[in-house]
């Protein structure tokens, strides 16, 4: 039987709609499909910055900790080296007041020429030479003379070998030091100074670990003393 054509018209009218149906349908499921990797790659994109940004401010925080460490650790050396300048100062004051009271030595004759006879018996035994100039200052000739013989025997009794000091009367210790003598020998080859500022020199490296305790305490940062 054949189809009349409004029959006709009709099943095309539905074939249509129901093709346009599925285009509805398939271009919804595109949509979503298109919306749902969009929504992916936008959470990754804003994951993957959000990522950046905390790499980004955990290094600006790591810098500004090293920075403030570096500050500290800065501040802290120049504390120390600020302490340790007043401690050498202080040091270097006793020091230049040990030097000043040296100069009250020879105030007193007597102790002074006992001071001049043991420097030179001390010298003697350095050199352990029979013949020896003697140096001094051209105010200390007379009471070096004087002591002179009693260091000469002092000497001879406990070495046992005879000795023959010379006073050099050309030359001269410095006008301005403290006090003492300088011994020489084996035409000035060998020399011994053994002038009070020597003398303090010597005894204030021997001592001066033991002043710095005393003044300051034990350094806990240092194993060994000097």
């Amino acid at each position: 039987m054949a189809l009349s054509d409004a029959d006709v018209q009709k099943q095309i009218k539905h074939m249509m709609a129901f093709i346009e149906q599925e285009a509805n349908e398939k271009a919804e499921e595109i949509d979503a499909k298109a919306e749902e990797e969009f929504n992916i790659e936008k959470g990754r994109l804003v994951q993957q910055q959000r990522l950046k940004i905390m790499e980004y401010y955990e290094k600006k925080e790591k810098q500004v900790e090293l920075q403030k460490k570096i500050q500290s650790s800065n501040m802290l050396n120049q504390a120390r080296l600020k302490v340790l300048k007043v401690r050498e100062d202080h040091i270097k004051n006793l020091l230049d007041e040990a030097r000043r009271r040296l100069g009250e030595v020879t105030k007193d004759s007597s102790r002074y020429a006992e001071v001049l006879r043991t420097l030179v018996v001390q010298g003697l035994f350095q050199l352990m030479e029979p013949n020896v100039l003697l140096k001094a200052r051209q105010v200390d000739h007379n009471v070096v003379q004087s002591v002179l013989p009693r260091a000469v025997e002092e000497y001879r009794e406990k070495i046992g070998k005879d000795v023959v000091i010379t006073l050099d009367t050309d030359n001269f210790l410095p006008a301005d030091a403290c006090g003492g003598i300088e011994l020489s020998a084996l035409n000035g080859r060998i020399r011994v100074p053994n002038t009070l500022e020597s003398r303090l020199e010597l005894i204030s490296a021997q001592l001066l670990p033991a002043v710095r305790t005393a003044l300051f305490g034990r350094n806990a940062n240092r194993k060994f003393t000097d």
